[in-house]
């Protein structure tokens, strides 16, 4: 099965826009494997939207790479990306043209998948900008998805539609591996807290083969690049707060910093074995808030392969707040005998045994991650 896990790579759009190229993304599989991303996990480089000439050739039907951006063409670049051990990934649109206006596959579904197919693309992130008034959402879907089955090449399909027609009800079912169920992100904690408390509901549509993408990381811009913002900087604090959230989520990692400049702290945090040891647990159960509906400090357990489970603090407020729940509304009442062993994910620590509650100071905009085993007492 294509996806038996969150797929983890790099996409050039966060940072770079219509500004990529041949050597960029060369150097950028470069750093995925001198800097150890590659190691972590990390193992497909994507490139987004602007790669291609503003028009198809028609005498062929196909698509043509931009020969200023990429001189040597697709396929020769692919070989080089696969010759690091990582995998391609294009981008390419559901409607008439791609979302910065660039031909795009409507109508046109199965002759690009033989391209990318020819090319040596491992991923196809397929958005949904231009889409005729008149064509049925589902059913592009589906035919991009049979398109890319058609090739006997094995593809990831990640359906970009921003939550139109609510795909975690159909997007496993035609063929997707994952899906984005959210509007585009920003490197700002508003833009990623939005998307967090709207995924709330939807948490339960993950499982392997498809899951809900939660749309590409910004850790580490720090408010450089095209989806930066110039005002309320992202801090490293707000940083881990987002990545804790998709690792708990299940949700595909995708960075879109610029990975071969990237600081200490951000680097170190995208390759925390701890979390990504979360984001990638064998069982891909959904993760469960255990403190009723509040949006603003919600609690998370997520059970976990070899009798454990996550147990994780969120305070989206702008002051510090203690959060505090009774073991019993995770299902380990006093009365059980059995306590809770907890191990913090961000620092390793180990915090001992808990009984009766989880009481803990959380900063503003943070969050506290442990992985837990009960134990007999």
């Amino acid at each position: 099965m294509i996806a038996q896990r969150p797929p983890m790579g790099w996409n050039t759009w966060n940072t770079f826009g219509h500004n990529i190229n041949d050597a960029l993304i060369r150097e950028t599989a470069d750093a995925m494997v001198d800097l150890g991303y590659l190691a972590a996990g990390y193992e497909y480089v994507v490139i987004d939207d602007c790669w291609s000439l503003m028009e198809r050739d028609y005498t062929t039907g196909r698509l043509v790479p931009d020969p200023a951006k990429f001189p040597y063409g697709m396929k020769h670049l692919s070989d080089y990306i696969h010759s690091k051990g990582l995998k391609f990934g294009m981008y390419s649109c559901a409607g008439v043209r791609t979302c910065a206006g660039y031909p795009s596959s409507f109508d046109h579904e199965y002759e690009d998948a033989r391209t990318f197919a020819e090319w040596g693309v491992d991923l196809l992130k397929y958005d949904f900008c231009n889409f005729p008034n008149y064509a049925n959402n589902k059913n592009r879907y589906l035919t991009m998805s049979m398109a890319l089955r058609s090739t006997g090449r094995d593809i990831v399909f990640s359906g970009c539609n921003w939550g139109r027609g609510e795909p975690w009800n159909w997007m496993r079912s035609i063929g997707a591996h994952m899906y984005r169920s959210t509007h585009d992100i920003y490197d700002s904690f508003e833009s990623f807290a939005d998307i967090l408390t709207s995924q709330i509901p939807n948490m339960n549509a993950n499982a392997a083969g498809c899951f809900n993408d939660l749309d590409m990381l910004t850790v580490g811009m720090h408010g450089k690049g095209n989806v930066a913002r110039d005002v309320n900087f992202t801090t490293m604090n707000e940083y881990i707060t987002q990545f804790v959230f998709w690792c708990l989520c299940a949700s595909p990692l995708m960075m879109g910093a610029d990975i071969r400049n990237l600081d200490e702290d951000s680097r170190k945090l995208l390759q925390n074995k701890e979390l990504i040891r979360l984001n990638q647990d064998a069982e891909c159960r959904p993760a469960y808030q255990a403190n009723g509906t509040t949006k603003d400090f919600p609690i998370f357990i997520r059970m976990l392969e070899n009798g454990e489970f996550a147990l994780v603090f969120f305070n989206l407020k702008d002051a510090d707040r203690t959060l505090e729940i009774p073991l019993m509304d995770i299902g380990v009442p006093y009365s059980s005998g059995v306590g809770v062993d907890l191990t913090d994910m961000l620092t390793g620590e180990h915090i001992g045994i808990r009984r009766d509650d989880m009481r803990l100071r959380v900063t503003a905009h943070g969050t506290r991650a442990f992985r837990a085993k009960l134990v007999t007492l």
